[in-house]
């Protein structure tokens, strides 16, 4: 099989790349921290105007048609930057639902506006009691005239504070862990009854807890089928844990990198710590665990768009075990070869190591990967 890139490719690497060298060092990255939002506003205008946020999207709709392998470029390039705007919440996850579910005019309004930067977008789908179950919605979502009345609590809602719009998951049929019975709507943020708790994670992103009281939407809120929205949460919840994975290869790469440098110039004893064997092993053990975390990489964004729903789960869960255990050996290893540089707030290599512990936890950590593996 050619795991060569296209030309098209080739240019969205070198493209992205080629920005995330030249905006994101790690002092930039500092000042965009405490931005209103915390990222770069004007980053977000350019890579709108690059073509990023429309590149999974069809033409038709302001977008390039790209699928799992332009999409994993990009993230992969975010990931040796630590790239903090909302990209995997607004372009792969809301707007890869509206892609997925929307009704003609329910694209055509919202997806172009994403392609330009207008639009932000936040999936509200995770709640306190659910862990990783993404059937576990106690959201309710009650009939009302033509339209709805929405209630509930939502936690971890991936740059829900910078969101224009919601799309919230809500229980408008059966018990509260039942697979069917699930609906999916689209809630402006200044609705009446929207209270959002803003807040930056451990790892410099930012994530919201969104309250829903009472909250009135009409009958064209609704996104996809009622009652049957939960594979199309499935599908867009595989797409982004494939990016995770290729953004925690970009990070990989450059914790290597790093690690690499500093022990080719570190000395003690009067040489570089890199002459003692026993680091070059370490070292070696990075570079396997990363070439092991690419290999899984290539396999999820080559899946997330496969019909069988059972391959692609399969494929996802694997790359986010791999990943999970690469990118903690690959953590660990380059904070200790750093030595006590490598936990300091001033210096990069802990914050990528935060980023990476982040990716493990986020939509099933390991161990919940490893169980729903053999289950497909």
């Amino acid at each position: 099989m050619d795991f060569d890139y296209s030309e098209e490719q080739r240019l969205l690497d070198e493209t992205v790349r080629r920005l995330v060298r030249d905006e994101y060092a790690f002092a930039d990255r500092k000042k965009y921290l405490v931005e209103p939002h915390g990222y770069s506003a004007a980053l977000w205008a350019k890579y709108a105007e690059l073509g990023l946020l429309g590149l999974p999207f069809a033409e038709e709709h302001g977008g390039f048609g790209g699928g799992g392998i332009e999409t994993m470029i990009v993230m992969e390039a975010f990931g040796r930057g630590l790239a903090l705007e909302p990209y995997l919440a607004t372009v792969v996850l809301g707007g890869g639902l509206v892609a997925l579910a929307g009704s003609d005019a329910q694209k055509s309004d919202i997806l172009p506006e994403v392609a330009a930067g207008t639009l932000l977008l936040a999936l509200a789908h995770s709640e306190r009691r659910a862990r990783y179950n993404l059937a576990h919605v106690e959201t309710a979502a009650k009939a009302s005239g033509a339209g709805f009345v929405l209630d509930g609590h939502k936690t971890m809602v991936l740059h829900g504070g910078a969101a224009h719009k919601y799309i919230v998951s809500a229980r408008t049929a059966s018990a509260t862990t039942d697979r069917n019975g699930i609906s999916l709507f689209i809630v402006d943020r200044e609705a009446k009854g929207v209270a959002v708790h803003d807040y930056q994670t451990v790892d410099g992103q930012r994530a919201a807890d969104v309250t829903l009281t009472g909250v009135s939407v009409g009958g064209d809120a609704l996104l996809g089928p009622r009652d049957g929205a939960l594979p199309i949460i499935s599908r867009v919840t595989d797409r982004a844990v494939a990016a995770l994975c290729a953004e925690a290869v970009g990070i990989m790469e450059t914790l290597n990198a790093m690690t690499l440098d500093y022990i080719k110039t570190r000395k003690q004893f009067g040489v570089a710590i890199g002459s003692f064997q026993v680091l070059q092993h370490r070292m070696v053990d990075m570079v396997i665990a990363l070439e092991q975390a690419k290999s899984m990489e290539i396999l999820a964004a080559m899946s997330v768009d496969s019909a069988d729903a059972n391959e692609r789960a399969r494929a996802i869960s694997a790359a986010k075990v791999q990943s999970g255990l690469s990118g903690r050996l690959v953590g660990q290893q380059a904070i200790q070869l750093h030595g006590g540089i490598g936990m300091t707030d001033e210096y990069a290599a802990g914050h990528y190591f935060k980023r990476l512990s982040s990716i493990e936890y986020t939509f099933g950590d390991t161990d919940y990967h490893l169980d729903r593996f053999p289950a497909f």
